[in-house]
C-alpha cells in the first residue's frame, strides 16, 4: 500500500485551506483499492458531493464573470472546466498523485486523479462549507475558463443535440455489464435513439462508457449521412 509521498499537511498549504476535521481530508485521498477499507472511509461518497458542489461554484462563477453569454455558450464553458481531463490536469498542477493512498497494483490513471480532486471539494465542503470550498475552487479550476473558453462539445451533448434536432427525443443510456475488481472496475453501457440500432461501448466509469458509448453512435450516423 502507498501511503503517499507527501504529507497531507503539505496539500493545505498547497490549496490555501486547513481542514477542522483531518479525517475528511484523509478520507478524500484514500483510494478503494486501499485493503480493509469501506465506500464510507473512501473518497467515494465525498467525490459524489464534491461533483456537485464543484458543478455549483462553477455555474455561479460562469454567470458572474460571463454575463453577455446565453445558456448554451455557459453550458460549454461549465463542460470545459469541469471535464474529467481537466480535473486531471488540475490534479497534476498540484502534484495530486504524490498524496493519494492507494493499494498495491493500482494505477493512478486520469480517471482516478479527477475523482480525488472532487472528493477533496466534496470534504473542503464538509469541513467548511460552501463559502470556504468556494475560493478553493475557484483557484484551482474557474483560474482556467480562459484556456478553455471554446471548449469541444461532448461526444453525449453532441448526440442529445442531434437527437433533438431530428425529434427523436433524448438518447437512453443503459448499463449492460460490470467487469473487473470493484478498485478498478470496467463498464459497459449501451445508448439506444429511436430509429436507429443500439450501440455499446466500455469505459472505466459509467460517466467514461457512456461518452465512448455516443461517440461510436455518432460515428454510426455520420457514415450513414455520408453514404
Amino acid at each position: 500500500m502507498s501511503q503517499g509521498r507527501r504529507s497531507p499537511e503539505n496539500l493545505c498549504r498547497v490549496i490555501g485551506y486547513e481542514f477542522d476535521d483531518q479525517s475528511l481530508l484523509m478520507r478524500a485521498l484514500t483510494h478503494a483499492s486501499v485493503d480493509n477499507t469501506t465506500d464510507i472511509e473512501t473518497y467515494e461518497r465525498l467525490e459524489f458531493l464534491g461533483d456537485r458542489v464543484l458543478g455549483l461554484v462553477v455555474c455561479d462563477f460562469l454567470m458572474r464573470t460571463y454575463t453577455l453569454e446565453d445558456e448554451g455558450a455557459l453550458s460549454r464553458r461549465l463542460s470545459g472546466l469541469v471535464d474529467r481531463s481537466t480535473l486531471a490536469t488540475v490534479a497534476k498542477s498540484i502534484e495530486m498523485e504524490d498524496y493519494i493512498i492507494y493499494g498495491a497494483g493500482t494505477r493512478l490513471n486520469e480517471s482516478i486523479l479527477a475523482d480525488v480532486i472532487e472528493a477533496l471539494f466534496g470534504a473542503v465542503y464538509r469541513d467548511g462549507g460552501l463559502e470556504k470550498a468556494r475560493p478553493v475552487i475557484e483557484e484551482l479550476v474557474c483560474s482556467l475558463a480562459e484556456e478553455v473558453q471554446a471548449p469541444p462539445t461532448d461526444s453525449k451533448t453532441t448526440l442529445q443535440e442531434w437527437a433533438q434536432g431530428q425529434k427523436l427525443g433524448l438518447p437512453v443510456y443503459r448499463e449492460i455489464g460490470r467487469d473487473g475488481p470493484d478498485h478498478q472496475p470496467v463498464f459497459s453501457v449501451e445508448v439506444v435513439v429511436t430509429g436507429l440500432d443500439p450501440c455499446q461501448a466500455n469505459g472505466s466509469s459509467k460517466r467514461n462508457a457512456e461518452q465512448a458509448a455516443a461517440a461510436e453512435m455518432l460515428k454510426k450516423i455520420s457514415a450513414s449521412e455520408d453514404d
